[in-house]
């Protein structure tokens, strides 16, 4: 396989009914000069089989990896990356879509403004019955936008791989369960890099409009402990600790007021 200009990376576990379209649409990309690495993690379904089949099909594409035992996002992601050689690094979730200018818009993005370490853009929420919200995020994020809140669509984003390198990837810590992206974000600007988000639709980013499932209590509390560690080393103000207890105090809200006020952020 020659050296790609963009490697995409992507964890792949339980996605049987999702990976061949999520696959399909990255085949449509107007942008072409790309490698797919989908590292399975320990699925309980078909996933392997499904992705050893496409990876036939489409050997010049394709690299295929598998851990002998679900090691969660965080490794499955670096273990992509220890053998990408592109010079930006794309992400991808397995359920999810991206549109065909993605790519093209990103790297163009990327070759013409060297000062950007990683650019992403927005998505539209999207369930078996079709796209039912959509969502943004600030065009040019700082430190104390990311405080807040990750700003950047992790699945959605491509980043020099020098820059992610420099940072050492993805942290492994279980202290940043489901917090790995917004921890990634943190150290790219404690590190001195910055990222932008384009104000168009590249991506289309699966969830069910009637899901009231949340995030669990440890994930909720791993992002107000990494919210408490940006305060102290960036220096914020004392009351910005107010502002840390949001994800607890979101996950105290009953699920139906949860569920609606998440339904109302996605279609303003």
């Amino acid at each position: 396989m020659k050296q790609p200009k963009v490697s995409i990376i992507m964890g792949i576990y339980n996605c049987e009914q999702t990976l061949q379209h999520c696959f399909e649409s990255l085949l449509q990309q107007t942008f072409t000069d790309w490698q797919l690495i989908m590292c399975e993690d320990g699925s309980q379904d078909n996933t392997y089989e499904i992705a050893k089949q496409i990876q036939k099909r489409h050997p010049e594409k394709v690299v295929l990896l598998r851990n002998q035992n679900n090691l969660g996002l965080n490794e499955t992601l670096n273990r992509c990356l220890a053998v990408a050689t592109g010079e930006y690094i794309a992400r991808q979730d397995a359920d999810d879509l991206s549109l065909s200018e993605r790519l093209r818009l990103e790297v163009d993005f990327l070759d013409s403004h060297p000062e950007y370490a990683l650019v992403s853009g927005r998505k539209d929420h999207f369930d078996e019955e079709g796209i039912w919200g959509n969502l943004g995020d600030v065009e040019k994020p700082t430190m104390k936008d990311i405080f807040f809140g990750p700003p950047f669509c992790h699945p959605s984003c491509m980043m020099r791989a020098s820059a992610l390198r420099q940072v050492d990837g993805y942290s492994i810590d279980r202290r940043l369960l489901r917090v790995e992206d917004y921890h990634l974000w943190y150290k790219f600007y404690r590190s001195g890099f910055n990222g932008y988000n384009l104000q168009q639709t590249i991506y289309l980013y699966a969830d069910a409009r009637n899901d009231y499932s949340k995030r669990n209590w440890q994930n909720r509390l791993n992002e107000m402990r990494l919210k408490h560690l940006i305060i102290r080393e960036v220096h914020l103000p004392w009351y910005y600790y107010v502002f840390a207890l949001r994800p607890i105090i979101v996950g105290l809200l009953p699920m139906p007021i949860y569920h609606h006020l998440h339904r109302r952020r996605l279609q303003n």
